[in-house]
C-alpha cells in the first residue's frame, strides 16, 4: 500500500473515532448538511461510523 493512502486511512479512522465519541456525548445528536463538499465528506464518514 502506498504511504499516502495509509496516512489517509489513518486520518479517516481517527475522524470516525471522533464522530462516534462526540455522538455518544449527546442524547440526540444531529448533523447539519449543506450539500457542500465538506458536508458530503462528513456524511460519508458518519455513514461509515454508524451504518453496519
Amino acid at each position: 500500500m502506498q504511504p499516502n493512502l495509509t496516512h489517509l486511512r489513518q486520518l479517516e479512522a481517527e475522524s470516525i473515532h471522533i464522530i462516534r465519541e462526540v455522538a455518544a456525548s449527546f442524547e440526540r445528536p444531529v448533523m447539519l448538511y449543506s450539500i457542500g463538499k465538506d458536508s458530503s465528506v462528513l456524511l460519508h464518514l458518519a455513514r461509515k461510523a454508524f451504518y453496519p
